[in-house]
């Protein structure tokens, strides 16, 4: 955990935080494409207004995966991945589709093929709607979704039942989940594969140790970001004060009131500019407290 001193107050960093490898790469192959041909995205790249703005800035196009017309010739997957059916409907339209999908998505999509191959009911823990588990699901609509024990009631009465999870769940939801599966249906044959990846599991373990020892936590991300929510719910249940913030003007003064030791963290899909942008704007509100309780002293 990195430590910046800016009195009245101690800026802590934690030791994984921001932009994950799969939106890295997925960000790199877009704009690498875009150099040479204007491209569609097929949904957002990353949840992220900043990345959205950023390759709509070089020429970026945008469009919504579930349909079948884009204004360009060149469509992209996003990084959240896609049912194998919409990869196709989009190849068989005539289109050339890049394929940008993080790989431990794909892994979740080959676990998930693998529960259903050897004829178990396929469940999915994770948020119902989101991308990533539309694209889970589309190739396979028997497979429930699940995110709270009282969802376990959806999953038909089966012998057998293949658990896989949305990779940006908190582990320890989805562990909690699996148990409960278990506990729930004791006759039943309940396999659970970890999905989660390991960039999540990297923030959710720092964000325990920042949490230790800071007051407030700053979680930076899109306001639609899945892990980037779980990372300030995840605070605020370790006895954090915690706001999920975009940029550094969501900051209002008075939430430092007090605090001396305020923790930052970003979700999977943050610019590492966006994690600097907020450090600078806390450095500069210390000044300005700082100066502000000079004058008032001296009124005194």
């Amino acid at each position: 955990m990195k430590s910046i001193l800016a009195p009245p107050y101690e800026i802590l960093i934690a030791k994984h935080t921001g932009m994950c490898f799969g939106v890295r790469q997925a960000i790199e192959a877009t704009e690498t494409l875009l150099k040479k041909n204007t491209a569609t995205i097929l949904g957002q790249l990353a949840h992220n207004p900043t990345v959205k703005s950023r390759l709509v800035a070089k020429g970026a196009r945008t469009a919504p995966l579930e349909k079948s017309q884009a204004p360009t010739k060149q469509v992209i997957i996003t990084a959240h991945g896609a049912a194998d059916r919409d990869r196709k409907r989009w190849t068989n339209a005539g289109y050339q589709v890049t394929d940008t999908t993080c790989p431990l998505v794909k892994v979740a999509h080959a676990k998930l093929a693998k529960v259903v191959a050897e004829g178990f009911q396929p469940v999915i823990i994770g948020k119902e709607g989101h991308v990533e588990v539309r694209g889970l699901q589309g190739d396979f609509p028997k497979a429930r979704v699940i995110l709270h024990p009282d969802d376990i009631a959806t999953i038909p009465h089966v012998k057998r039942i293949g658990i896989i999870s949305q990779t940006t769940q908190p582990i320890d939801r989805v562990r909690a989940l699996v148990n409960e599966v278990r506990k729930q249906r004791p006759e039943v044959e309940v396999v659970y594969f970890d999905t989660v990846c390991y960039p999540t599991k990297d923030r959710q373990t720092a964000l325990h140790e920042l949490c230790h020892a800071a007051e407030l936590v700053f979680a930076i991300g899109g306001k639609n970001s899945n892990n980037t929510a779980q990372l300030a719910r995840t605070a605020r249940k370790l006895g954090c004060k915690a706001y999920h913030i975009e940029a550094p003007n969501d900051i209002k003064p008075e939430w430092l009131d007090g605090i001396r030791k305020i923790g930052v963290t970003a979700g999977t899909s943050t610019l590492d500019e966006s994690l600097e942008a907020v450090v600078l704007h806390l450095q500069a509100l210390a000044k300005t407290q700082k100066s502000f309780t000079k004058q008032l002293s001296k009124a005194s």
